[in-house]
């Protein structure tokens, strides 16, 4: 992989292990590098990173329309997702179909009010090679 391009995005944290758990259950993200206070998830499926940066001062979270956006493989694993959301208390928005090219997405939000879209079928891949063909 080249680090060409857009390779990551630094989120302020209160808790580097309760957003560490967070991106693993709800984005299948693991760390990849990480050193005091500072830890970077991927789900290594490109060269990008989300960078946590874990700081004791306030927070200003990505809020709503801002959000990170994560494709899962299948509408299931959407509804999988919405249930276990709801049962932690941080689903911020039901499932919903949008029909092509955003699909069937819900928000989430992480334990520092960060927005999180899980999606499926929507049509980046097929939009970015559209646009460069």
């Amino acid at each position: 992989m080249v680090d060409i391009g857009l390779t990551h995005i630094a989120l302020p944290v209160r808790s580097l292990a309760a957003s560490i758990a967070f991106y693993g259950r709800y984005a299948d993200m693991r760390v990849v590098h990480s050193r005091e206070h500072v830890a970077w998830l991927s789900d290594e499926t490109r060269p990008f990173v989300i960078v946590l940066l874990e700081s004791m001062q306030a927070i200003s979270p990505l809020v709503a329309p801002a959000h990170l956006g994560v494709g899962l493989a299948s509408r299931q694993e959407i509804e999988h997702k919405a249930q276990m959301a709801r049962e932690e208390g941080c689903l911020a928005a039901e499932p919903k179909d949008s029909g092509p090219p955003v699909g069937y997405w819900l928000l989430l939000r992480d334990p520092d009010g960060h927005i999180l879209e899980l999606a499926h079928g929507q049509e980046v891949g097929l939009t970015v090679g559209r646009a460069g063909a």
